[in-house]
């Protein structure tokens, strides 16, 4: 039996989001029995990369069993030209999320069953940190060069008239918006809570017409439940 399927494409973010704690799990128990999440998340991947593995990751042919798609990139496309090799120029940026959009569009989905999510805002002091704990090297993020690229993100959701969720806004509004980060980039548990608390009821929204998969086994005719399990 072929499930509806709501995916998640993006970058490690979105990779991520099934740890403990995280918003992509949320929203797989939010949604249980009624549609399968799918995760499509590329650690490091920018949007010239993520566009071209799209087709192979989630092909023409499944999309007729999506009914939502969420589009998570721009963290790593907003690295700094000097010193990212994922670096991706804004104007290239828009035009890459415009290709995932058509792609998606293209495959049966309606604007309104797409989300795009703006790359979250970096703490760059804590990024710097890490990096230089991980790689060796200093932090190769900024902030406000974050907020160029959501900016962008943002006009491609308009102009394709497609879902928005704008965490580079919305996080910045809790004079603590820090603590949303593990590392400067990424999501902490308290973090994964905030996107929930926003995209599960912009997907629930976009699924609320579909029905709970199989009936409540209190509803199972005991005696015959080929009569309820067989329909």
């Amino acid at each position: 039996m072929a499930l509806p399927k709501v995916v998640l494409f993006g970058d490690s973010i979105t990779q991520f989001s099934f740890e403990e704690g995280g918003w992509g799990a949320a929203l797989a128990n939010t949604l249980q029995r009624k549609c399968d999440v799918v995760m499509r998340g590329f650690s490091g991947y920018n949007t010239r990369w993520a566009k071209l593995i799209l087709e192979r990751c989630v092909p023409k042919e499944m999309l007729s069993e999506v009914v939502m798609a969420t589009v998570f990139l721009g963290a790593n496309d907003a690295g700094l030209k000097e010193s990212s090799v994922q670096f991706v120029p804004l104007e290239d940026y828009s035009e890459n999320l415009k290709a995932i959009v058509k792609y998606f569009q293209e495959g049966g989905l309606k604007p309104s069953q797409i989300i795009l999510i703006t790359p979250p805002p970096t703490d760059d002091v804590a990024w710097d940190f890490a990096c230089r704990e991980k790689y060796g090297s200093p932090g190769n993020r900024l902030n406000a060069n974050t907020g160029k690229y959501a900016e962008v993100c943002s006009s491609v959701a308009q102009e394709a008239k497609t879902g928005l969720l704008d965490l580079w806004k919305l996080m910045q509004e809790d004079k603590s918006w820090k603590r949303f980060l593990s590392d400067g980039l990424h999501f902490s548990v308290e973090g994964s809570k905030f996107v929930s608390k926003h995209l599960n009821q912009m997907v629930l929204a976009g699924t609320e017409h579909l029905p709970m998969i199989l009936p409540d086994w209190k509803d199972v005719d005991v005696s015959c439940p080929e009569k309820s399990l067989y329909k």
